[in-house]
């Protein structure tokens, strides 16, 4: 049975452009047969001998089924765009990180040949992260529904208007306030555009919902840690202004005034490749640059057999 994969490129880089020549062209001596975006192959410089040409695909929903793994090539914004396609499969995702922090990539350039070894040899585990579903809920009836693996934001429309929100959990009202929106983020997206919004660090075992308030007149207004089988929803007021639904940063769903926005845990993962065993602290400080010099803990001493 031929083994394949999805590869997805951020191919406005020269440098991705190349990576992604000599990836398809190892994997495919391994006896992997890639899948690339047309569009995308075509600015991927260099011929390959006949054989280890791609398979040429379109983005629908179906392009990664059946593959053994989606391996993404640049950031963050990358590796979003390919878990659309890779989720519904559940196919996991393997990102290498060719833009700046690149927080949900597992490696970096200087360890691409070790990523690729291990998907020639199947030497990596799968770590699954949570999402959040959300609708957009009109006189009781839903409008539209999406999915975010980092998150769901209620965002105004126009700048200069200020967003009427109030806060619901399992049903019962938490507190109003006028904003700039409310986001709903999965412990993956806490370090995300949650972090710059003065969000807490969780860890990514730790299954919860963030909210929190974007630029809130109120005086509680406070991130809140919800337990994932919560359900939250978010009111916009029926006599104010409209807002919008953005989910990833990536599909948006427009809010007419009196609608809610319901969130809940998302029914489906997504897979995450991890190819070693990495606390989630030193990846924190990897990623932030934080400084720990002057550490006196204790370290593990080494295993004798």
């Amino acid at each position: 049975m031929t083994r394949e994969a999805l590869l997805v490129v951020h191919s406005g880089r020269k440098v991705n452009q190349s990576t992604a020549a000599g990836v398809v062209r190892r994997l495919a001596s391994a006896g992997i047969r890639m899948r690339i975006f047309a569009d995308e192959w075509s600015e991927v410089p260099g011929d390959l001998p006949p054989g280890m040409e791609p398979i040429a695909v379109e983005a629908h929903p179906g392009a990664a089924d059946g593959a053994e793994v989606t391996l993404v090539l640049g950031g963050d914004g990358t590796l979003l765009r390919a878990a659309e396609l890779a989720r519904p499969a559940g196919v996991p995702l393997l990102g290498v990180n060719m833009g700046r922090v690149g927080f949900l990539a597992e490696a970096d350039p200087e360890s691409l040949d070790e990523a690729i070894s291990a998907v020639i040899e199947g030497d990596y585990h799968v770590e699954e992260r949570m999402t959040v579903q959300a609708s957009v809920v009109l006189n009781g009836g839903p409008v539209r529904s999406t999915w975010a693996l980092n998150e769901a934001v209620v965002e105004k429309v126009n700048r200069g208007r200020i967003l009427e929100v109030v806060l619901e959990v399992d049903g019962r009202p938490v507190t109003g306030f006028g904003c700039d929106g409310v986001l709903c983020a999965t412990p993956t997206g806490s370090t995300a555009y949650a972090f710059s919004a003065g969000g807490p660090v969780i860890w990514p075992e730790v299954e919860a919902l963030l909210l929190v308030p974007l630029t809130a007149h109120a005086l509680f207004a406070r991130p809140l840690v919800i337990s994932p089988s919560s359900e939250v929803a978010i009111e916009v007021d029926a006599k104010g202004y409209p807002a919008v639904l953005v989910a990833d940063g990536r599909r948006t769903i427009p809010i007419p005034p009196g609608a809610r926005v319901e969130l809940a845990q998302g029914e489906a993962p997504v897979r995450l490749v991890r190819l070693r065993d990495q606390p989630f602290t030193d990846r924190l400080v990897r990623k932030f640059s934080l400084p720990v010099r002057g550490w006196r803990g204790v370290p593990t001493p080494p295993h004798h057999s």
